[in-house]
């Protein structure tokens, strides 16, 4: 049976990777001023960077239409026998519920899968995915493994400046002006399919970054080792080589990839954000 993998672009799993596992993504839209561009397309990060400078504001997203994923699932599903289309959490986007809508239409070929995550913490349910798929599974079977693998996601990450979550909505002006004096940096992380924020971090960015790792490594012992994301907005090369360079010491993941988020994850976080993600046990 041949089973063809799509996901969001919000997955941020990068080029090389989607044609390495040859899985269909479904562009999200970012909205800068009058213009719209296709997230992972036609939009880079500084481009967003440099709109929220000069404008103050942060770029609006758009999800994607039941009728535009009804024509990406057709187009998906040729020389395919099922379909298996992974969605930004229900929590932060309709387009579960647009993609599950345009799903009733193809006759239970196509499944649709709420991630509960964003990023790659949603790239690693996609890719587990795929690995089953591979390994001869079912949908059915594909579907209901990676669903109780949702809670054991770490999906989380250290922003550089809460800028961009304050002009967002997600952060208050107290809060905003307490990080900057004090140097704070929260861990903020994904739980039952919302963020929030947890454990805070004082100090320069590279000095929090490295207090984020030791407490990943005392707080999930036991996890999947066969690939872990390194995922970040931009970041200095010396900072995720330093992070990369930890997590090989602290980890013994088979597989480390480094990703870039795209366009909706970085117009919400900002520039300097990372993550490190993985499945826990």
């Amino acid at each position: 049976m041949k089973i063809k993998i799509t996901s969001d672009s919000t997955c941020d799993l990068g080029e090389e990777l989607v044609k390495r596992y040859n899985i269909g993504i479904v562009p999200l839209s970012v909205i800068l001023g009058d213009k719209i561009y296709y997230d992972g397309i036609d939009v880079t990060p500084q481009q967003i960077f440099d709109y929220v400078a000069q404008t103050g504001t942060l770029p609006k997203t758009a999800a994607c239409t039941e009728e535009s994923y009804a024509e990406q699932f057709e187009k998906f599903l040729d020389g395919y026998d099922a379909l298996i289309h992974f969605n930004i959490s229900s929590k932060a986007s309709v387009t579960h519920r647009n993609a599950t809508e345009a799903a009733k239409r193809f006759g239970g070929k196509v499944k649709v899968v709420d991630s509960l995550a964003l990023s790659t913490g949603q790239g690693l349910l996609v890719l587990k995915a795929c690995d089953l798929a591979a390994e001869g599974k079912t949908p059915d079977e594909i579907v209901s493994a990676v669903e109780a693998l949702r809670p054991k996601v770490n999906t989380s990450f250290v922003p550089d400046s809460l800028e961009y979550l304050h002009k967002g909505g997600r952060c208050s002006l107290a809060a905003l002006m307490g990080a900057k004096v004090l140097k704070l940096h929260p861990m903020i992380e994904m739980n039952e399919g919302q963020l929030y924020a947890s454990k805070k971090y004082m100090g320069g960015l590279t000095r929090c970054l490295k207090n984020y790792i030791s407490d990943l490594v005392a707080e999930y012992p036991h996890y999947d080792k066969t690939r872990c994301f390194i995922t970040h907005s931009s970041c200095e090369k010396e900072v995720v080589d330093m992070v990369r360079g930890m997590v090989e010491n602290l980890f013994t993941f088979d597989e480390i990839l480094e990703t870039v988020a795209g366009g909706v994850v970085t117009g919400h976080c900002g520039k300097n954000t990372l993550g490190v993600l993985f499945i826990a046990e």
